[in-house]
């Protein structure tokens, strides 16, 4: 017999879902994840190399690797309403399409100008992969399973980073340096690129094999397709009464455009205001420039510069190791929950990294941080790494993915990400400078600062999504 929905009060079809089944698409889905992790990682074994190469100075370089989230910002930006025009599969195969173009024209770049150019083109990739995978997952997932299924994005994200790291060390390894000469006369650096090739095919490939999100057909009016997914793949008996559940919630007669993010505050839905904020948050905190001064972290409690590779390879499985705890307990305590412990976590981590940078002698690289202050510094920073990767690295792609009402997800979601990777890009420009002229410490204590804002703004304006069904929310006030 179908159960009562918790809210409306109507009957619920009963779910009996496929394991199997969905977390194989959830897994193929999310391939797009492990290229994210990837192309964002694969240059750092490169850039020494391509520097050298080009004859770049440091301002020329730092932007042609920052130029990847910019694209990564516009990508996230028509995500979302490309999946409503073309459908969830098809932004996947296109995606995997410049994924693969990236590679390739990345690999044989002849200027810094068209290596730009191809990175931009990743970019977009990336920002394109970064909303379809957690929304499609929250579509096709059963809601009890639904925010250990989304976490498979951020893990594939972190196993990216790590291929990455290893693919570089083997080849730099072979080559003698990233800067020597490998198979066919190309360098190292360029087939460190190249490798990507591999990824964007198995993503390509798979993403023609996935069923296509229900709601996608339904809103088509394929309700045939749409019933075989959700019986199939997630599992729903009752398919008919799901069918009804779904389509109330779409407006079938309008494409899906940014005039329905239009709301009363501020002029946008207060519900997508909550989903920038947390989007923005989870960059805020620091997390993509936290290792910035990593080597000088390691070499201030006696690990050697030539050591540095292999620091970083234990940061990446910290961060896959990690990422289980959030898909182990994402479903069982809640999103609320592990973010405002991960909050918490990050606050103390941030706060001793503070603290100790704030003893520093020295400037830029010759930062040294003297007595017990190096070691605190080292188990601050590692300690904000393994709170952020149990909580709000996978939460908050969950977060985003379910809570946005069915009518406008697609393009809330890529909205959110795409404010996402603005405050990526604006904190990795930032950070260098700041840290120079103002000093490390500084960096450290406004993080520190958004940790705790952070844990406010979950505390009093975030509602909790864990087991609801996804046309459970189509209030758009996001009030607890």
């Amino acid at each position: 017999m179908p159960v009562n929905n918790p809210k409306s009060g109507q009957p619920s079809p009963e779910v009996q879902p496929h394991l199997g089944k969905v977390i194989g698409v959830s897994v193929a889905a999310a391939v797009g994840g492990l290229l994210f992790g990837f192309d964002t990682a694969v240059v750092n074994g490169a850039v020494d190399a391509i520097q050298e190469d080009f004859g770049l100075g440091e301002a020329v370089l730092g932007f042609t690797v920052a130029i990847t989230l910019l694209g990564c910002a516009a990508g996230a930006w028509f995500a979302g309403e490309l999946a409503d025009r073309l459908g969830r599969k098809r932004v996947m195969f296109g995606a995997a399409v410049l994924f693969l173009v990236n590679s390739v024209g990345s690999g044989f770049a002849i200027s810094e100008w068209d290596l730009m150019l191809w990175r931009l083109v990743g970019g977009v990739a990336i920002g394109v992969a970064s909303v379809i995978a957690p929304g499609y997952i929250a579509e096709i997932a059963p809601a009890k399973w639904r925010g250990g299924l989304a976490s498979i994005q951020q893990l594939a994200i972190t196993v990216g980073i790590f291929a990455a790291l290893l693919s570089d060390a083997w080849l730099a390894d072979l080559a003698g340096g990233a800067a020597g000469e490998l198979w066919w006369g190309l360098s190292a650096w360029r087939w460190m690129l190249l490798v990507g090739v591999v990824p964007a095919i198995i993503y390509g490939v798979l993403s023609l094999t996935i069923p296509e999100s229900p709601h996608y057909l339904i809103r088509g009016g394929r309700d045939a397709e749409a019933a075989h997914v959700l019986s199939r793949v997630t599992g729903i008996r009752d398919t008919s009464t799901k069918l009804a559940e779904i389509r109330s919630t779409l407006r079938m007669e309008d494409r899906t455009s940014l005039r329905d993010l239009r709301g009363s505050v501020l002029g946008l839905q207060p519900i997508l205001w909550v989903g920038m904020a947390v989007a923005a948050l989870q960059q805020l905190v620091g997390i993509n420039a936290i290792f910035y001064y990593s080597t000088t972290l390691w070499q201030s409690v006696g690990f050697s510069e030539s050591d540095s590779f292999t620091t970083s390879v234990i940061t990446s499985i910290i961060n896959v190791a990690m990422t289980f705890v959030a898909i182990f307990f994402v479903d069982r305590i809640g999103r609320r929950k592990l973010l405002l412990v991960g909050s918490a976590g990050m606050f103390a981590g941030l706060l001793a990294a503070t603290v100790s940078f704030a003893q520093a002698t020295g400037s830029g690289a010759d930062v040294s941080l003297p007595g017990i202050w190096g070691p605190v510094a080292l188990v601050g920073a590692n300690l904000f790494v393994v709170f952020f990767a149990a909580t709000w690295g996978p939460v908050m792609w969950v977060t985003l993915g379910e809570m946005f009402p069915n009518k406008i997800r697609s393009i809330a979601l890529g909205v959110a990400t795409m404010v996402n990777w603005i405050f990526n890009f604006i904190v990795t420009l930032a950070f260098p400078w700041v840290s120079e002229n103002l000093g490390v410490w500084i960096m450290y204590a406004v993080f520190t600062g958004f940790a705790v804002v952070s844990f406010w703004f979950v505390k009093t304006r975030l509602q909790e999504y864990a087991g609801r069904e996804l046309e459970d929310r189509e209030d758009l006030t996001p009030v607890r």
